[in-house]
C-alpha cells in the first residue's frame, strides 16, 4: 500500500486528523484499533474528568460533536452538569470513525523504518505500507510509568492503572492504589464499589476535586476570571488552547515549568462523593520499599517527618502517570528514532507540531 500521509493510532486525536484530511482530499491512510484506549485500558464504570464541551472529536465542520450524538441516541447530556459516562464516549467515537474514517485498517504497526525520502512500516496483518509522512496518534500506553520500587515484580501482583478495564476480579481482596490524581482517586472508588478492600496511598497531604458546576451558572466575574477550555478552566489554560503557537516559542525551560506545575493531579468533581469518606487514605507518605512474601505484597512508607509504615496488601496499582519517552516507541528503527531531538526524552517539534530531527 502506498500513501501520502500515515497516521499510526486510531483515538481521538487519530480519528481527528483523519476526518480533516478526508475533508481536504488528502489521500491518506490511518492504522490502528478505534478507541482501543478506551475500549481496553479504561475502568468499567468511569465518568470522564473533562466536561461534555471539551469531550468532542474534532471534524472539520462540526458536523458529529458529542451533544448531536447523545441527542440522536437519547443520551442525557450537558455542556458541564452531567458527567460524561465511559461508556458513551467509546460509542461516540465508535460512531465517529465509521462516519469519518471508513478507511480505518484495524491492525497494529510493528515497525516502521526510512525508505528513500518517506518512510516503510509492516503491520500485523501482514501489509506493508510505504508512506511520504507519518503522523505518531498513539497515546499514552507506551509511556505507563511504573515507580522504581514496584517496576521489577510481576504484574500477577503489581500492575500500573492501564492494565484494568475488568475490575472484577479484585472482590474480596485486598488492593492498594499508589497516587493522588484522577486514576488512582477513580480506581479507588469502583474498586471499593466493587467490594475490594482497598487503600490509596499518596505523596500529597491534601487530595484535590475539580469544583462542582453551581446550580446558579458562573457570575461575569467568574467567567472573565476562570474562563472555561477544553483543558480546564482558567486564564493559564485559555492561553493554552487559544494561542498554543505563543506557549511554543517560549524558551525551553520555561515551557518544562509550566508542564510540571500547571493542571497537576486532581480528581473530576462527581467522584467526590463515592471517594470520600469511603476509601481509607494514607496521605502525605512515600514508597520507599517493596517486597513479596507468602504471595502478599509488603509496603514500606515513610511519612514527611520520617516515621515509617508498613502495608500488607493481594496487589498493588500503580496509578502513578504517564511519562513521555520517543525511545519506547520500540515499533520505530533504533537508527530513525537517534536522529530525532528531544529535550527530556519528549520530542522537540516545529510550529506545524512536526518532530524535528
Amino acid at each position: 500500500m502506498d500513501t501520502d500521509v500515515a497516521i499510526i493510532g486510531a483515538g481521538p486525536y487519530g480519528l481527528g486528523l483523519a476526518a480533516h484530511l478526508r475533508a481536504a482530499g488528502v489521500d491518506h491512510a490511518i492504522f490502528g484499533r478505534p478507541m482501543e484506549l478506551w475500549r481496553r485500558h479504561m475502568p468499567e464504570g468511569m465518568l470522564l474528568k473533562s466536561d461534555g464541551f471539551a469531550s468532542n472529536l474534532y471534524d472539520p465542520h462540526n458536523e458529529l460533536p458529542l451533544s448531536r450524538f447523545c441527542r440522536e441516541h437519547s443520551i442525557e447530556y450537558s455542556d458541564d452538569r452531567i458527567p460524561v459516562q465511559l461508556r458513551t464516549f467509546i460509542d461516540y467515537g465508535m460512531a465517529f470513525a465509521k462516519q469519518f474514517a471508513p478507511n480505518l485498517e484495524e491492525t497494529t504497526v510493528s515497525s516502521v523504518r526510512q525508505h528513500g525520502n518517506g518512510f516503510a512500516f509492516d503491520c500485523e496483518n501482514g501489509a506493508m505500507v510505504r508512506a511520504r509522512r507519518i503522523v505518531v496518534a498513539t497515546g499514552v500506553g507506551p509511556f505507563r510509568y511504573m515507580p522504581p520500587p514496584l517496576d521489577a515484580f510481576p504484574s500477577e501482583i503489581v500492575s500500573h492503572s492501564h492494565d484494568h478495564r475488568d475490575l472484577g476480579r479484585f472482590a474480596g481482596s485486598r488492593v492498594v492504589v499508589i497516587g493522588g490524581g484522577a486514576s488512582a482517586i477513580d480506581l479507588s472508588a469502583l474498586l471499593k464499589a466493587r467490594g475490594c478492600d482497598v487503600t490509596l496511598i499518596c505523596r500529597r497531604r491534601n487530595l484535590i476535586f475539580a469544583t462542582p458546576p453551581s446550580a446558579t451558572g458562573r457570575s461575569l466575574w467568574q467567567r472573565i476570571r476562570h474562563p472555561r477550555s477544553g483543558i480546564g478552566p482558567g486564564l493559564r489554560s485559555r492561553m493554552c488552547t487559544d494561542a498554543p503557537l505563543l506557549f511554543h516559542v517560549m524558551p525551553d525551560n520555561f515551557r518544562r515549568g509550566v508542564v510540571r506545575r500547571h493542571l497537576g493531579p486532581a480528581a473530576g468533581w462527581p467522584m467526590k462523593d463515592m471517594f470520600v469518606g469511603r476509601v481509607p487514605v494514607l496521605s502525605g507518605h512515600e514508597l520507599v520499599h517493596a517486597s513479596i512474601s507468602h504471595g502478599s505484597v509488603h509496603l514500606e512508607l515513610r511519612d514527611e517527618s520520617g516515621e515509617t509504615a508498613r502495608v500488607e496488601t493481594d496487589h498493588v496499582i500503580a496509578a502513578t502517570g504517564y511519562r513521555v519517552d520517543i525511545r519506547r516507541l520500540d515499533y520505530f528503527d533504533g537508527s530513525l528514532l537517534s536522529r530525532l531531538s528531544h529535550t527530556g526524552q519528549a520530542p522537540l517539534l516545529s510550529s506545524r507540531f512536526e518532530i524535528v530531527d
